[in-house]
């Protein structure tokens, strides 16, 4: 009779089994690459998200996890003051969803912010107030109460999706004298230029004129990837904070100093001052000296290592030098920009700037960011 004892292989082999039966999930942070500017750190953060606790369909924790994941640094939990539809399965407890979310979001090194959505019809709308101490303050009959208990305790409030459809005023976005009220009585700093897929050019141009921090949020309320295809590449829109460093602190000031920028899709929206220095900084050119000898073509190495495909477009002339019209710079990947002499009578060394403008980086509605590359060209025979 053939032995039953078991041999050193077949062991291995149940081991093996038993192991991979029993292997856990990796989680795994993606990093989102986009450089600092001079003198500050660029924060991603998410100041718009539900949960349970209001009309959302996650669990608080579930919230930092998503963000940690999808490299953020820092997310508000904004659940609705007003609307409250989990009432018969929860209690209504303003400040609960932020003290579940705020343990996970330490574990994982995310700040989580307390906030709240004040939910009043038009005007003014839906207000998000973030950096609260006392979320339940703002349970009051009359809206201006209730900003007023969001800004007596040093929050940061923001006008929510000016563009959302019940807010539209026939068919329009509208700026309302409230709004005005708020801004000039100190009780609005802020204003989403972005909410979920939706870029709202009106509220862009209000961000300008009116001197109020632009934000980029999701409005979440799912779980993160029925919403975003974030293993396709796809993510949230993102609001960009520049910090003097990585603290709650820090990003308050940032927020209030209107330190911010808009990353949705594909595009950036800002002020100049910062979108030229991320982009200055994503960018790596592998020679600034060159030479141009009669018809002869020459290619330039130009390395983006941000996770932006900037697309750029010419922006004037250049007697003496071709260069291409339309040029990609796809995200994490190197091109060749090519060039070679239109001026057969150019000699002699010349500064040249080639002119472009980045049509996905907006620093006011339908105005792209001017950029230029700088060349040493050594025209010869």
């Amino acid at each position: 009779m053939k032995s039953l004892r078991p041999t050193a292989l077949s062991v291995a082999m149940i081991i093996a089994i038993d192991v991979s039966a029993h292997e856990v999930q990796v989680r795994v942070r993606t990093e989102v690459n986009i450089p600092d500017i001079p003198g500050y750190v660029t924060l991603k953060g998410d100041f718009h998200t539900h949960t349970v606790f209001s009309d959302g369909n996650v669990w608080p924790s579930v919230r930092s996890e998503e963000a940690w994941r999808e490299g953020l640094d820092a997310i508000a939990i904004t659940d609705h003051i007003e609307y409250q539809p989990h009432k018969n399965d929860l209690p209504t407890a303003h400040d609960r969803s932020y003290e579940i979310a705020r343990p996970a979001g330490e574990e994982l090194d995310v700040m989580v912010i307390k906030g709240s959505e004040i939910t009043r019809t038009m005007p003014p709308g839906h207000l998000n107030a973030i950096f609260l101490t006392n979320s339940s303050l703002l349970e009051v009959p009359e809206w201006r109460d209730a900003v007023a208990a969001a800004h007596e305790q040093g929050a940061f409030i923001f006008w929510n999706h000016p563009g959302w459809s019940p807010q539209l005023k026939d068919g329009k976005v509208t700026w309302y004298p409230e709004h005005t009220e708020l801004v000039e009585n100190g009780m609005l700093q802020g204003i989403e230029v972005v909410n979920g897929r939706d870029y709202v050019p009106e509220a862009h141009r209000w961000a300008l004129e009116r001197n109020l921090t632009m934000l980029s949020n999701s409005d979440i309320h799912a779980p993160l990837n029925l919403d975003y295809h974030v293993h396709e590449g796809d993510h949230r829109p993102l609001t960009l904070i520049f910090a003097r460093e990585r603290t709650p602190s820090a990003l308050k000031e940032a927020l209030f100093a209107r330190r911010t920028a808009v990353y949705s899709s594909d595009k950036l929206i800002g002020n100049e001052e910062f979108l030229g220095p991320i982009f200055e900084n994503s960018i790596q050119i592998s020679t600034k000296q060159i030479t141009l000898k009669g018809n002869d073509r020459l290619y330039i190495q130009i390395r983006n290592s941000s996770d932006i495909d900037y697309k750029l477009e010419g922006n004037g002339d250049l007697p003496m030098m071709h260069f291409p019209w339309w040029l990609t710079l796809p995200a994490q990947k190197t091109v060749l920009l090519e060039v070679r002499r239109r001026d057969e009578s150019a000699e002699g060394t010349h500064v040249l700037k080639v002119p472009y403008k980045v049509t996905n980086l907006l620093i006011a509605p339908e105005k792209p960011l001017p950029v230029n590359f700088a060349f040493d060209v050594t025209f010869t025979p």
